[in-house]
C-alpha cells in the first residue's frame, strides 16, 4: 500500500503441520492442535482481514490461500492439520458471500503432495534412515495420474490462473490440484480375466 497504493493479491500460503506424526485422537496434544489452529486459519483469517480492509475500498482484488488435499479427506496427515485444512475452503465460502459485493474474490487451493523440503524433512522423521532417494520415490508414487507428478509449478500455475483476470468470475471455490486423487475410490475387485 505505501509503494502502490492498493492491493491486487494477497495469497495466504503460509502454514504448519505440526507434529509430522500423530497417533490417536485420545493422544492428542490440545496446546499442539492450538498452535496448529492459531497458525493456520486464525494466520489466514488475519491475511484475509487486512487484506479485504484495503480491497474494498478499490472495489478490486484478489485473495488466495492454501488449503489441502488433508481437508477433503481424512486420515491423510496428523488431526490437528487436517482439521486446520478442512476449515480453510469454510473460511473462503464464508468471506466469499460478503467480498463478492465488492468485486473481491477469494478462492483456495488444495495441493497434493509436493516434494518441498518440509515434506521431505517429515518423511525423514516418520522414516528414519531411508534416503531422500527412496522418500522422492514414495512420493512420486502415490498420485493417481499415471505419467505425471504434482510439482510446486503446478500449484504456482493454479495460484496466477485464480488471480489473474482469466478467473474473473470465480469467488468461494477451491481448485484441487491432485491429479484425481481425491475424485474416487476403487473397490479393487479383479478384472473378469484375472478370475480363475
Amino acid at each position: 500500500m505505501a509503494h502502490h497504493g492498493k492491493l491486487d493479491i494477497m495469497y495466504n500460503n503460509a502454514g504448519i503441520t505440526g507434529r509430522s506424526y500423530s497417533s490417536n485422537i485420545f493422544e492428542l496434544d490440545l496446546e499442539e492442535f492450538d498452535k496448529v489452529m492459531r497458525i493456520n486459519v486464525r494466520g489466514t483469517v488475519a491475511g484475509i482481514k487486512h487484506a479485504a480492509r484495503v480491497m474494498v475500498p478499490s472495489k478490486s482484488g484478489s485473495i488466495l490461500c492454501t488449503a489441502s488435499i488433508s481437508g477433503i479427506m481424512g486420515g491423510l496427515a496428523p488431526h490437528p492439520y487436517t482439521v486446520s485444512k478442512f476449515a480453510l475452503p469454510g473460511v473462503v465460502k464464508s468471506v466469499a458471500s460478503e467480498l463478492c459485493r465488492f468485486g473481491i474474490r477469494i478462492n483456495c487451493i488444495s495441493p497434493f503432495v509436493i516434494r518441498t523440503p518440509t515434506v521431505l524433512d517429515q518423511m525423514a522423521m516418520i522414516y528414519p534412515g531411508v534416503g531422500h532417494e527412496t522418500i522422492n520415490n514414495m512420493i512420486d508414487g502415490l498420485g493417481e495420474l499415471k505419467g505425471a507428478i504434482c510439482e510446486e509449478i503446478d500449484i504456482a500455475r493454479a495460484a496466477l490462473y485464480l488471480a489473474s483476470e482469466e478467473a474473473k468470475y470465480v469467488t468461494g471455490h477451491n481448485l484441487v490440484v491432485d491429479g484425481g486423487f481425491t475424485c474416487f475410490k476403487q473397490l479393487g475387485f479383479p478384472m473378469p480375466d484375472q478370475i480363475v
